[in-house]
């Protein structure tokens, strides 16, 4: 599906068992998040790039998710170092403040390396296997559910509205800013809503008669092998390693 490229691979991440990789992933993403030094956060970073090679995932793909996310971040650093309050730092024309830019810069590291390391340690997995991990760390099974119906069904959402809006099209409509459009806009979003719930009683309905009660059976239950707990306690100790540097900080 859609999405799931990164995990199609042979890796040793590829390999490891999701709810090794959903503990972890947790783990470390708390500890970054938290943290309020330079060298907790570059850690993490550094971190997340060395399972990010030990992925072998594509690099372009890689690099293009990461310009989309720090194309957010530049809009802080367009902003936070001119607004935030704090020491000021005359660069020619521009004051800037040096806090701002302190603060920015942490944000900048602390983003990066929590999504290096979602890409290595989820995007390795597929959604199906993410939810079954989740449901066998005792996550509520309803949401579970409504992650993998949600993955699952959000595209046939989309190619219903791509549908209708190929007929409109095709019976000559051209958008502009006027109220024909908006009101025409209204009738697609509406008619992709009645859509969705026409096609969502079905699915329930099949799903009943196939005898759904409400949870997916795996065919074969996983056990942790020794090499998913030598993964396991290596990212332990990471995680009580970057504590440690952020107590000492």
């Amino acid at each position: 599906m859609t999405f799931e490229g990164f995990s199609q691979g042979d890796s040793l991440l590829h390999r490891t068992d999701t709810r090794v990789k959903l503990v972890c992933a947790l783990a470390l993403t708390l500890v970054i998040a938290l943290c309020h030094s330079f060298a907790t956060a570059a850690g993490g970073l550094v971190l997340g790039l060395v399972l990010l090679g030990l992925a072998r995932l594509p690099l372009r793909q890689v690099l293009w998710r990461l310009l989309v996310v720090n194309s957010f971040i530049g809009l802080l650093w367009l902003s936070l170092p001119l607004t935030y309050p704090g020491d000021p730092l005359t660069l020619g024309p521009l004051h800037l403040s040096r806090q701002g830019l302190v603060l920015v810069s942490l944000i900048t590291l602390k983003t990066n390396g929590i999504i290096v390391l979602f890409i290595s340690l989820l995007a390795t997995s597929t959604v199906a296997e993410l939810g079954h991990g989740l449901g066998q760390l005792r996550v509520p099974g309803k949401l579970c559910l409504l992650l993998l119906f949600s993955y699952r069904y959000i595209f046939v959402i989309s190619q219903e509205y791509q549908r209708l809006l190929r007929a409109a099209r095709l019976r000559c409509f051209e958008p502009g800013t006027n109220l024909h459009t908006y009101r025409t806009y209204g009738h697609l979003f509406g008619m992709t809503l009645v859509k969705s719930w026409n096609r969502a009683q079905r699915v329930t309905q099949a799903m009943m008669l196939r005898g759904f009660r409400g949870r997916f059976y795996t065919l074969e239950d996983r056990i942790l092998n020794r090499r998913d707990l030598i993964f396991l306690a290596s990212m332990t100790t990471m995680v009580i390693c970057l504590g440690i540097l952020e107590g000492i900080r």
